[in-house]
């Protein structure tokens, strides 16, 4: 079944050492903690990697994040991966669930995230698919 959940999160990002290989690259590391309020009601955690150029307004970061919690009332867990891109203000991002992932109630899920901010507030539209339940 297809379905849409949404709502709104709030996220900390926590600079972490880079390896050695990559020290002196000018990539940044970071850990990322979030809540999710909404259709979504999780917590989750990960690891990003992010690039910011020189020229206003580009910038780019690879992410994952392993997802617990609720998803319009069903349990379980689930992966994220992020690829983002800003080319002088303008976005192109992915946030994908990894496929074979989800648990528990979660078996089976699959679909793709859209993060917005305005006003510095963090929103997701998370489109998905998850198998029927069985009874």
């Amino acid at each position: 079944m297809h379905h849409v959940a949404i709502g709104q999160f709030e996220i900390t990002l926590d600079s972490q050492p880079l390896s050695g290989v990559a020290a002196s690259t000018g990539l940044a590391r970071m850990s990322l903690d979030k809540k999710f309020q909404g259709d979504l009601e999780a917590v989750s955690q990960g690891e990003m990697l992010a690039f910011r150029s020189g020229v206003p307004g580009s910038a780019g970061y690879v992410a994952m994040e392993l997802v617990r919690g609720s998803l319009h009332g069903r349990q379980g867990s689930f992966v994220l991966q992020h690829s983002s891109t800003m080319n002088q203000g303008a976005p192109t991002q992915s946030v994908t669930v990894v496929p074979d992932s989800g648990t528990e109630a979660l078996a089976g899920l699959s679909g793709s995230l859209v993060i917005t901010i305005t006003d510095g507030q963090h929103a997701y539209r998370f489109a998905y698919s998850l198998p029927e339940r069985t009874q």
